[in-house]
């Protein structure tokens, strides 16, 4: 069972909970999961949009190959190499409006960063799930 908690006295943002809350007998740890194909190529180099999509994708993925869906997620952490709010704010949005948005109403950070793994990076999810 998992439990998305919005705290009262905590300031009410919009699509994400404050504390989930899990019951699990197992928790999976995804890697960051970043805009390359299964080739391991980058797919749109410098394109925010196209690697946000891209992301979803593998997140999907992954969370398929080891028995979970997006319903399970109970953490994630989104990296956006950006100190442009709007950058990250479009990159908050397309992954709460993707196949995976489900992933993104449980607790959530969002980080704007200096630069990711690879040359022309934009984007970047840590994703943990609870088994159940």
């Amino acid at each position: 069972m998992i439990r998305r908690i919005k705290l009262p006295d905590l300031y009410q943002a919009p699509g994400y909970h404050h504390a989930t809350i899990a019951d699990a007998t197992q928790f999976v740890f995804l890697s960051g999961q970043s805009p390359l194909n299964a080739r391991g190529n980058l797919i749109g180099a410098g394109n925010l949009r196209a690697q946000t999509r891209q992301v979803a994708r593998n997140i999907a993925t992954a969370l398929a190959a080891v028995g979970a869906t997006a319903e399970d997620v109970v953490h994630t952490v989104i990296y956006v190499a950006s100190a442009d709010h709007g950058d990250l704010a479009e990159v908050s949005l397309m992954l709460r409006e993707s196949a995976v948005a489900a992933a993104f109403s449980s607790a959530s950070t969002l980080l704007g960063v200096a630069q990711l793994g690879h040359p022309g990076q934009l984007v970047e999810v840590d994703v943990t799930a609870a088994l159940t």
